[in-house]
């Protein structure tokens, strides 16, 4: 199991954003404590190369990122101030699901500490995300024929709104989101599926729908590579989230997943997506929950 890190994750924002990004670093840090992952898995990604951006993502779009010139309105879109650092962390995050779904061709799964930028469209950035990873990271798969159909599983409480945007029509990636119908953002883009819930779902709802989807997606997808954004806000103590999912749900989620991965024999690659619960340790030990599932069923 490859878990991709880089400690940039952890410095470039001003004081005031960065909870919960403190998370980037005491992951990896109490993952290596319990002795799910050693030292030697832990992997340190290069700045995405500017050719593999251009797969995904537009020139004028990419040059703005390059030369911090996104307007106002264009960095409160993103909810962040523009700066190189944040910049670098960006193409270090793509870097990072890139090296971690090569690993998974081989090794059967790997793991992005952080990643999950579904917001990012082709031309701009929203929600916290300026480069869309798994975006990048399919578009790298498929030009070099590593892969012929990819599977997007996004379980993020909020919509894959940019990936849905970027795969739109595109045969060879099918997206799934499965999110708060409620929830940011407002307006939803079309998903090749989306399974809207209620707010106030429960457990036993939430991995019912999720149970009965799975199958019906390796069925009609027949992917030969996943991309699974694992997000945890939707967890009943996120700030935003609206869903009530327990961690324990939460991790029956991330199990669910792998299991039916594992069963039929797909490469996966996670990204960690969002968490916004009140404490940290909640944040933590969610998405710990999702590195712990893949050491027990991938091995």
């Amino acid at each position: 199991m490859l878990v991709a890190y880089d400690p940039i994750y952890a410095h470039p924002l001003p004081e005031g954003h960065r909870f919960p990004m403190v998370k980037y670093e005491l992951i990896p840090a109490q993952l290596l404590r319990e002795g799910v992952i050693t030292d030697k898995q832990i992997h340190t990604p290069a700045p995405l190369d500017e050719a593999t951006i251009l797969l995904t993502h537009t020139l004028g779009y990419w040059h703005k990122l390059q030369h911090q010139t996104l307007s106002d309105k264009e960095q409160r879109r993103i909810g962040l101030p523009q700066s190189p650092a944040l910049t670098l962390r960006e193409t270090v995050i793509c870097q990072g699901t890139i090296d971690c779904a090569l690993h998974a061709l081989d090794d059967g799964v790997g793991l992005n500490v952080a990643g999950g930028t579904h917001h990012a469209f082709a031309d701009h950035g929203e929600g916290f995300c300026l480069l869309n990873d798994f975006a990048v990271a399919s578009n790298y798969l498929l030009q070099r024929k590593l892969v012929k159909q990819v599977l997007i599983i996004d379980l993020d409480v909020h919509q894959g709104n940019g990936t849905a945007a970027l795969f739109a029509g595109r045969p060879d990636v099918y997206t799934f989101s499965m999110h708060g119908a409620h929830n940011y953002p407002f307006h939803k883009e079309t998903s090749d599926w989306d399974v809207p819930l209620p707010d106030g779902m429960h457990d036993g709802d939430y991995l019912r729908t999720l149970r009965d989807c799975l199958p019906v997606l390796i069925d009609k997808v027949k992917p030969d590579f996943v991309f699974y954004l694992s997000g945890v806000d939707i967890l009943q103590t996120d700030r935003y989230g609206k869903l009530k999912v327990t961690l324990h749900g939460c991790r029956e989620r991330d199990e669910l997943v792998f299991q039916t991965m594992k069963q039929h024999n797909i490469p996966c690659a996670v990204a960690m997506g969002g968490g916004y619960s009140t404490h940290i340790r909640d944040i933590v030990n969610a998405h710990c929950n999702t590195f712990r599932a893949a050491a027990e069923i991938f091995g």
